[in-house]
């Protein structure tokens, strides 16, 4: 598996490339889309998929740039798919940015699956920082948008944000994973399954 990441996106997002055998996914393209092209061609991959997350705005700010200088899919969780295209609803507007895109192509439920570059990428829904946030696991990796951190969790302060629903996401999601599985977040540094659950 190539991993890489590119930690200096909008307010500080993470962007992960993940691939292998020549495809790879982008996971919260919140940086400039020309890096993130830059990081691909170097590892010799060619982009499939992009995947948010969830929907605000420092996650998705180069999705349409990066879509159309690629050709990829764009795929979020069906009840985050309104925040792609109304910037009321993933802050755009809060920030001052007025940034709109287009539609999914694809709209992302629990249990999904995708196979890119021979690696199986299971779609994880985690609701509580937004309805439709998700996180994505790969082999013994698992990328956690803004719903788990390195020592804190996402905020729930948006509109459909909730913590009740986050620590039932956190809990019953993904404390049950392998306490190695190493957790790649939205913001921040890596971590592990295990020492959160040990912190929380």
């Amino acid at each position: 598996m190539i991993l890489e990441c590119i930690p200096y996106g909008l307010f500080g997002s993470n962007c992960y490339i993940v691939g292998d055998k020549g495809e790879a996914v982008v996971i919260d393209p919140g940086c400039d889309p020309n890096e993130i092209i830059r990081v691909a061609e170097a590892n010799s991959l060619s982009i499939k998929y992009i995947i948010i997350t969830h929907g605000h705005i420092d996650h998705l700010v180069s999705v349409e740039e990066l879509r159309k200088k690629t050709g990829a899919k764009v795929l979020i969780h069906k009840d985050d798919a309104d925040k792609l295209t109304d910037p009321s609803l993933n802050d755009a507007l809060g920030m001052g940015l007025g940034i709109t895109g287009q539609k999914a192509d694809r709209l992302l439920q629990d249990g999904d699956r995708l196979s890119v570059g021979g690696i199986d990428f299971e779609i994880i829904h985690t609701p509580g920082h937004s309805a439709g946030g998700i996180c994505i696991k790969a082999e013994d990796k698992v990328f956690t948008g803004d719903t788990l951190f390195k020592m804190g969790i996402g905020r729930t302060d948006f509109i459909d944000g909730d913590l009740e629903t986050l620590f039932n996401s956190i809990k019953t999601k993904l404390f049950t994973l392998v306490d190695s599985t190493v957790v790649y977040p939205g913001h921040g540094e890596p971590t592990t399954i295990g020492a959160e659950k040990r912190s929380f």
